[in-house]
């Protein structure tokens, strides 16, 4: 496994991790495949487990910090996240420093750990100043409940706003963006948050590298019901639906696939974690069977000609 370093950070995470949504304590309820699923992840080297509180409502911190907690606290980097609403309250959701400085007690005790290695604000906030969510966010680090702080889905804008706030006032900036990235989404995080992360020297850990399964062939002749595709509207109306639809590319690259002798998903995320500026790459799992395919995409290493197909076909 390799490790790459989290921005300008001391701290290396690994170049795949293991992420919990739509899975712990969604798609996987049973304690013990999540705990199988865990433990292999962390024996072949995956050290960064990414999850957030609305993940099943709380339940993946919950299911993934049982397993966690079988291993020693400083061989793991372990991220949460906080925005999107808790309950109806009115004030359970967004970056607020009354949110986040509830919403981090709330997910160390799920998690079962006394601190955060990374801490997500899961969108911006239209609703709450910048600078309040900033300087919240920068008392957690004096405080010791997280070590470091990122955005996810942020536009480049909004990140160099940050920046700017931190650089003015000397507080904590942030560390690491979290985007979707992957063949079939790209075009915004190439031209946009790529340059602005490498401007202020971020790290970029990314979800989704799979397009949801898209790019494992899983949805060649049809959209399965049981699917994440087929359950989540929102998603499958992005990646699927309208004039863009990429499963005829799809189709296309497994002919590459075959002639290296691997599986599509694999390539897929072999390309994703060989491109310019990528930490680490959040991976899901609801079988082992899935991790165990997933992982040998971070010894397999694409050459040039095969980098350049994959950008034709994905254009």
């Amino acid at each position: 496994m390799e490790y790459r370093r989290l921005g300008n950070s001391g701290t290396r995470v690994s170049v795949l991790s293991l992420g919990g949504w739509t899975t712990f304590g969604g798609s996987v309820k049973d304690q013990e495949t999540a705990n199988d699923i865990i433990r292999r992840a962390y024996d072949a080297g995956i050290n960064f487990f990414d999850i957030a509180d609305v993940y099943a409502r709380g339940a993946s911190e919950q299911m993934m910090g049982k397993v966690l907690a079988e291993f020693p606290r400083h061989t793991l980097v372990i991220s949460s996240k906080l925005f999107w609403p808790m309950s109806d309250d009115v004030n359970d959701r967004g970056l607020s420093r009354k949110h986040i400085m509830e919403s981090i007690d709330k997910s160390l005790q799920r998690i079962g750990t006394d601190y955060l290695d990374i801490y997500f604000c899961h969108r911006y906030d239209e609703d709450t100043s910048l600078e309040e969510t900033i300087r919240a966010m920068d008392d957690l680090i004096h405080r010791g409940k997280i070590l470091y702080w990122g955005t996810s889905e942020w536009t480049a804008e909004q990140i160099q706003n940050a920046v700017d706030i931190c650089e003015k006032y000397n507080l904590y900036k942030p560390q690491v963006e979290q985007p979707q990235y992957n063949l079939v989404v790209r075009d915004t995080v190439e031209n946009e948050i790529i340059p602005v992360a490498q401007r202020n020297s971020m790290g970029l850990v990314i979800w989704s590298p799979l397009a949801s399964g898209i790019l494992t062939g899983k949805y060649d002749s049809g959209i399965p019901e049981d699917s994440r595709l087929g359950q989540i509207d929102w998603l499958r109306e992005d990646l699927l639906e309208g004039e863009n639809n990429p499963i005829e590319q799809v189709r296309a690259m497994k002919r590459i696939a075959d002639d290296l002798n691997v599986t599509r998903a694999q390539l897929a995320l072999a390309w994703t974690i060989q491109r310019q500026a990528v930490t680490s790459a959040i991976t899901g799992a609801t079988k082992r069977s899935q991790l165990e395919d997933n992982l040998q995409a971070a010894t397999l290493e694409l050459d040039n000609d095969v980098m350049a197909q994959l950008d034709r076909i994905f254009a």
